[in-house]
């Protein structure tokens, strides 16, 4: 199956959102990677994201370009952004992406500038047959009563956004915020509508919910209710907007019942995912529609269900100073296997040996090496030439089930001798065939110095493989010590340390220029000698 390569711009605080598309693509058994860019190299969702994408700020001349050059090396299939700034910019640079096969979740710029203008916004409102609080821009001239609101005309997430009591309030803010509106202040339930739409602005999921707590803007606390009055009014929205995928909507219903509609993000709001866990899982359709299935309107969502959302910490720390803490703090060690402790390079010129005996000419081997370096892999190119096409399925058994001769790095066993002397527990958590690695584990001879062997696919088959936590939390439990006390080595820096790092666990990069997988310099502490671990551990 084809890896799809979504990237989210601007990815803050949304561990949430990526964590939908993680459930999502395990659900619908689709293979994803997920890159992440923030201009703030300690953005929390970084940590959940299996590769970052680095550029300038959105309003450099040049940020387009570097994230068109940056799309096209890592071949981005979908790029979703998540903050209102870069949404004009987008979508006016929307075909130069899709030249390159890119597609970016963006509305059209006609609908983001009436989106970007709160004054603009109230007024495309009225015009779809909504009511709306309507907007002046000079705090002399606005006569409609008091409370009144003001914010500025382009902001987001309620910054310098104030209710005022009276006009020495509203002339005081007036000289604080640039480029400001001022509007009527309505009193009522505030609502968050959460808008998922396919590419050609046809509804998809229309889910409204009460914003029962906020803080700074975004949800705490929320509400499902699918008030089909609501539904009815957003469908007149839709039908003019036409959004490319998702969008929110702002509303508050007064004591009287009417609905006055407050503004239009066309991004994922920040507390979409909790319209995603009531049914409204819009992840799973953009996986779908990504694949050219058509998708209806679904109504399939939990009313009435309550979702009240926490705060969670992780390590973003990466000037290495953790690691220069006293050895004592590390009391568990944790290899990857593959590449880190053995070279697999080793291991594939193995099975092409065994294939070629099994073909009964031992040249073939160095045909089938010759072919792999080439970026051909697999056996079906041989097999043509030699007219043994139907042997495809035996070469394949015969390079998954042979006993393998392969070995150790040098210094590994006696670098596992030294830790366990420490007191220090060692174990090895490893992706792969169940048969495969176990072959791998017996011709290493490493299943008796080594605590605990994880092969995730043992627990249940190739989704626990990492970047799953899974076999990180079990190897925790199994060995009574916090991830803090832990460190995970490893050398695939798409796969190998995302849950290890949201978990806490300690981290090292095993540069491994040799290996399979190699892919340059990462943000962990790296080595090249796996020997090289004792100076992290003291």
């Amino acid at each position: 199956m084809k890896e799809k390569r979504i990237l989210f711009l601007g990815i803050g605080r949304r561990v949430e959102l990526i964590q939908a598309f993680r459930q999502a693509a395990l659900v619908l058994d689709e293979n994803v990677m997920i890159y992440g860019e923030d201009i703030d190299d300690t953005a929390p969702a970084l940590a959940f994201c299996d590769k970052r994408i680095t550029v300038c700020r959105i309003k450099d001349a040049d940020y387009i370009n570097m994230l068109l050059d940056a799309c096209q090396k890592e071949r981005i299939d979908l790029i979703i952004p998540t903050i209102d700034t870069n949404l004009l910019v987008l979508s006016e640079n929307k075909e130069r992406f899709e030249s390159i096969s890119s597609k970016v979740l963006v509305s059209d710029p006609s609908m983001i500038r009436i989106c970007r203008d709160k004054n603009l916004t109230s007024q495309y409102f009225m015009e779809c047959g909504l009511k709306a609080p309507m907007t002046v821009n000079d705090w002399k001239k606005y006569h409609s009563g008091y409370p009144a609101f003001i914010k500025p005309k382009d902001g987001s997430s309620s910054i310098d956004a104030y209710k005022v009591e009276n006009i020495e309030g509203l002339r005081s803010l007036s000289s604080q915020i640039d480029d400001y509106i001022i509007q009527p202040f309505i009193d009522g339930t505030e609502y968050t509508v959460d808008i998922f739409a396919d590419f050609n602005g046809k509804p998809i999921f229309i889910v409204p919910r009460v914003r029962l707590a906020v803080r700074a803007g975004e949800v705490l606390k929320t509400q499902i209710d699918l008030d089909s009055k609501i539904i009815d009014e957003c469908k007149k929205l839709i039908d003019v907007f036409k959004p490319c995928g998702p969008m929110t909507v702002q509303l508050i219903r007064d004591k009287r019942g009417d609905d006055y509609y407050i503004e239009i993000n066309p991004r994922f709001g920040g507390g979409v995912p909790l319209s995603m866990k009531a049914g409204a899982r819009s992840a799973e359709i953009l996986f779908k529609l990504l694949n050219g299935t058509k998708v209806e309107f679904s109504g399939n969502v939990i009313n009435k269900a309550v979702y009240s959302r926490f705060d969670q910490s992780v390590c973003v720390n990466r000037d290495g100073t953790y690691l220069n803490e006293k050895r004592r703090t590390i009391d568990g060690v944790v290899f990857d296997l593959d590449d880190t402790l053995y070279s697999e390079k080793e291991y594939v010129k193995s099975g092409f040996k065994a294939v070629a005996k099994y073909l009964g000419d031992e040249r073939y081997s160095e045909i089938l090496w010759h072919d792999f370096k080439q970026g051909k892999k697999g056996f079906e190119a041989l097999l043509k030439r030699i007219q043994r096409e139907e042997e495809l399925q035996n070469c394949i058994d015969v390079y998954r089930c042979h006993r393998p001769n392969i070995h150790l790095y040098d210094g590994v066993k006696d670098l596992i001798t030294s830790l366990k002397q420490r007191g220090i527990r060692v174990g090895i958590i490893t992706d792969g065939r169940p048969e495969g690695q176990r072959n791998k584990i017996k011709a290493l001879d490493i299943e008796q110095i080594v605590e605990d062997i994880i092969i995730t696919d043992e627990l249940g088959g190739i989704q626990f493989r990492k970047p799953c936590d899974i076999a990180f939390r079990i190897m925790a439990i199994r060995w009574k010590l916090p991830f803090e006390n832990m460190i995970y080595i490893g050398d695939n820096i798409m796969k190998d340390f995302q849950a290890p790092r949201q978990l806490g666990m300690k981290t090292l990069f095993r540069k491994n220029e040799d290996g399979l997988y190699y892919s340059g310099d990462c943000r962990e502490w790296q080595i090249t000698d796996i020997r090289e671990i004792l100076n992290y551990i003291g």
